[in-house]
This record gives structure tokens, C-alpha cells and sequence, in this order.
């Protein structure tokens, strides 16, 4: 009996070391900014120097900076066409086009449905995904009617990240990762096993918890270990699967080997 348990217990840890992505180390570069946002398809480099936003390609820099509202918390650049900048100390969003020109400006202090925000992600049409610290629930609000086109259930542990598509929002709190669809109806609850970070590329989510990296499938929501070296992780994000790490002095690519 003993013997066959042990037998059992090698097959599961041999089974369970197979689940994982192998990477294939692409290029290393020196690389300085403050914040490393993403990488485009096009190679274009989207960071953030003294608050100041930067959108780099093969022909030119430019760059968008609004130092009255202080700190630059959050940048998301899922759409390009409406890049969405929140300064979190005031409350605010700004939303930028592709050549950075200033299109919105959202002060969820002055609405009259006042809001306190503290994550911000890019919905579907004229939306946002937004965390609301008091209600402690993500709602869907669209901010040229200034109106919430849905909301979900209260959460009970501390919010971590926030990300999104068109279809589906990614809510990661320090007890559980939430998946909801684009109307705000649950998909999906998994529970938190030390992530603390994320971000996303065509459904798919790489989690992070600690130093290293972990694939979870937008079909199956399985989670897979990411095969990459001892490194420090400051940022991280996937283009065409490609794996971007930087650690604030060098940036560092790999290519997932995804079946």
C-alpha cells in the first residue's frame, strides 16, 4: 500500500512538472525608463520617464505630459487608438489618441455620481473598466453618456491588478483572480496562489508571483509554469507571443513556445 501511494505521488509530481511553456531566449537590450508600459507589434515602445508618457517608433519620439495632475499611476495602451492614462491621486483619466493628442478628459470627482477609483482598464465602444474603492466593485462605465452600463458583486479582499480586452476583464485580488465578460457576468473565480501581478495578450494571462512567471489558458483556465531564467521581474508583458521582462537596466525577450 505504502509502495503504491509512493508510486502514485512520483506520477503526479512527474505529470505536474510537465505542465509548463518552454521559452527560447530571443535578444538582450539596455533599457532605462521609469516604466515600461509595452512593445507593439511594430516595435513601437510605449514608457513612462518623470511622469512624462512616451511613445517611441523607428522615426520619432513624442510624448504627452499633464503635470497638474501629479503622478501618472496607470497607462493602458490595449487600444492605441485611446490610450487611457490615470493619475490616481486625482482622481482622473485621460484618454489619448494615437499621435497622443488629448481626445477625453474623465474628473470622477465632478461627476455627480462621484466615484473613487483606483484601477482603471480599457473596455469595449466608449467604456472603462473601473475599480470603485467605496462599493469595492468593478463597474463597466461609459464615460462619454457618464453612466455605468454594469457592475459586479462586491469583492472582499484587497484589489491587485486590473486588466482587459474588448470581450473580458481580469480582476486580481490577494484571495482570488476574477474573470468577467464584457456584459459584467462572472466567467470565472480561481484562487490566488501568491500572484500579484498580471497582464494580458489575446485572452491568455501570464501571472506573476514573486520571480516567476505563470501561463494561464483563456480556454481551459489552466495554469502553466513559464520556463525563464533567475531573473528580476519589474515588468513584463506578451506581444505575438513574444515575453518582454525588463528589471529597470536591461530588457530581455523570449519566445513562448505555446502548443
Amino acid at each position: 500500500m505504502i509502495f503504491t501511494r509512493y508510486i502514485l505521488l512520483l506520477l503526479s509530481v512527474s505529470i505536474f512538472a510537465q505542465e509548463s511553456i518552454e521559452t527560447t531566449f530571443i535578444k538582450k537590450t539596455d533599457y532605462t525608463a521609469d516604466t515600461l508600459v509595452s512593445i507593439d507589434n511594430f516595435g513601437t515602445e510605449f514608457y513612462v520617464n518623470n511622469t512624462i508618457f512616451y511613445k517611441k517608433d523607428a522615426k520619432k519620439t513624442i510624448s504627452y505630459n499633464n503635470f497638474q495632475l501629479g503622478e501618472l499611476h496607470n497607462v493602458n495602451t490595449f487600444n492605441p487608438l485611446k490610450i487611457n492614462l490615470f493619475y490616481k491621486d486625482f482622481n482622473t483619466v485621460v484618454i489619448l489618441d494615437n499621435r497622443l493628442a488629448e481626445i477625453f478628459k474623465l474628473d470622477f470627482n465632478a461627476l455627480s455620481d462621484y466615484k473613487n477609483v483606483s484601477f482603471v482598464s480599457t473596455g469595449h465602444d466608449n467604456t472603462l473598466w473601473i475599480f470603485n474603492q467605496d462599493f469595492q466593485q468593478l463597474e463597466l462605465f461609459d464615460y462619454k453618456n457618464l453612466s455605468t452600463r454594469a457592475q459586479t458583486a462586491p469583492v472582499q479582499s484587497q484589489v491587485l491588478d486590473l486588466k482587459s480586452n474588448y470581450n473580458y476583464c481580469w480582476l486580481l485580488t490577494k484571495k482570488h483572480l476574477y474573470i468577467y465578460n464584457y456584459f459584467g457576468g462572472l466567467v470565472k473565480k480561481i484562487t490566488n496562489d501568491g500572484y500579484t501581478a498580471l497582464t494580458e495578450n489575446n485572452g491568455n494571462i501570464i501571472l506573476k508571483k514573486e520571480q516567476s512567471l505563470y501561463y494561464l489558458d483563456g480556454k481551459t483556465h489552466n495554469i502553466k509554469s513559464v520556463k525563464i531564467p533567475n531573473l528580476l521581474i519589474n515588468a513584463f508583458f506578451v506581444t505575438n507571443e513574444t515575453l518582454y521582462i525588463y528589471d529597470n537596466e536591461t530588457l530581455q525577450e523570449f519566445q513562448l513556445k505555446i502548443n
